[in-house]
C-alpha cells in the first residue's frame, strides 16, 4: 500500500484487525519505520515525537490500530509497518506495510555557468534543487526580450535530470537569458542566467593603455603648441627692440642717449672701422652732449 502526502500535512496510515480470541488483554500493537537514513527499524513512538503522532483510539473495541502523523517531513518518507499481536491468537497475519511517499515542491534552483562565454567556445549551464520530491527533471529553455520562454532549439539534452546543458560550440545567435525550470508532480521553481559575451583581460589591458597613451599625447600637443606660442612671442619682442636701437644710432631725436665716437688720428688709428654707435636707454638724454 503507498500514501502520497505533501510535505506539511498530516498522514493517516491506516491499520484494522481481526483476532479470533475475544480477550484483549494481550492485545499489543506496534509501529516501526525504516527510513533512507536509518537503513534499519525504528519504533514509532506514541504521544512522543514533539506529539505528532496521534494514537489508535481505543483499538481493542473499533479493532483500529491506524494512527495519523502531522507535520510530515521528507526525513519521515519510509516504510511503515504496523504489526499487531493478541495471544494466545497467532493465526494469520501480524504485519501490514505502508510506504509512505513525502512529496515536496522543487526548492528554488541554483543556476551557473561554467567555461568561457565567448564565441567557438564549450559553455556548460548547471541547474540543481537542494530538495524536491519526487526528484525534479530540469529543463532549459531561452527567453526572448519579452520574456516568453521557447525550448533551446536544436539541443536534445535542454531536458534533463542532472541539469546540465552543455553548448560545444557557442555562436553569437546563443547569447542572451537562459531559465531553468525544476518540476516534478508538485510543482516548479524557476532560476535565471545571462549569457553574454565576456570581455578578454587583454582587451581590457589594452584599452587602458591606449588611453593612457592618448592622455600623454594630448599632454604633449598641448605643451608644444604653448611653447611655440611663447618662443615666437619671445623672438617678436627681441626683433622689436633691435628694430628700435638700428633706429636710434642714426636719429639725432632719438631720446635715448647715444654717442657718436669719430675715428682716432691716423697714428691712432687701429684697423679701418666704421664709425661705432653706442646706445644707452635712458629716459632723459637731452643734456648730455652729442
Amino acid at each position: 500500500k503507498y500514501v502520497n502526502v505533501l510535505k506539511g500535512q498530516s498522514a493517516m496510515l491506516q491499520c484494522s484487525f481481526v483476532s479470533t480470541e475475544a480477550a484483549t488483554t494481550s492485545l499489543t500493537i506496534q509501529w516501526d519505520v525504516v527510513t533512507s537514513s536509518s537503513m534499519t527499524p525504528q519504533q514509532v513512538e506514541m504521544g512522543r515525537n514533539s506529539g505528532r503522532v496521534t494514537a489508535p483510539s481505543a483499538p481493542a473495541t473499533t479493532k483500529n490500530a491506524s494512527i495519523v502523523i502531522n507535520n510530515m517531513q521528507p526525513s519521515d518518507a519510509g516504510v511503515y509497518t504496523c504489526e499487531v499481536h493478541n495471544f494466545p491468537d497467532v493465526e494469520g497475519q501480524s504485519q501490514a506495510n505502508i510506504i509512505v511517499n513525502v512529496l515536496e515542491k522543487p526548492s528554488t534552483p541554483y543556476c551557473s555557468v561554467h567555461g568561457d562565454v565567448e564565441t567557438g567556445h564549450l559553455v556548460t549551464l548547471t541547474c540543481h534543487s537542494e530538495s524536491g520530491s519526487p526528484n525534479p527533471t530540469y529543463t532549459w529553455t531561452r527567453l526572448d526580450q519579452t520574456k516568453t520562454r521557447r525550448p533551446v532549439l536544436g539541443r536534445s539534452e535542454s531536458l534533463t535530470t542532472t541539469g546540465i546543458l552543455e553548448i560545444k560550440n557557442m555562436s553569437q545567435f546563443e547569447f542572451g537569458e537562459y531559465q531553468c525550470n525544476a518540476t516534478n508532480t508538485v510543482g516548479f521553481s524557476t532560476c535565471t542566467i545571462e549569457l553574454s559575451p565576456e570581455v578578454g583581460d587583454g582587451v581590457i589591458a589594452g584599452a587602458v593603455i591606449g588611453a593612457l597613451l592618448g592622455c600623454v599625447l594630448i599632454v604633449l600637443v598641448v605643451w608644444f603648441i604653448a611653447h611655440s606660442v611663447k618662443k615666437h612671442k619671445y623672438r617678436a619682442v627681441k626683433a622689436a627692440e633691435a628694430n628700435e636701437m638700428n633706429k636710434c644710432c642714426f636719429d639725432p631725436d632719438c631720446p635715448h642717449k647715444h654717442h657718436y665716437r669719430p675715428n682716432p688720428p691716423l697714428h691712432q688709428q687701429r684697423p679701418p672701422s666704421a664709425g661705432l654707435c653706442t646706445l644707452s636707454l635712458c629716459k632723459n638724454c637731452s643734456g648730455i652732449p652729442r
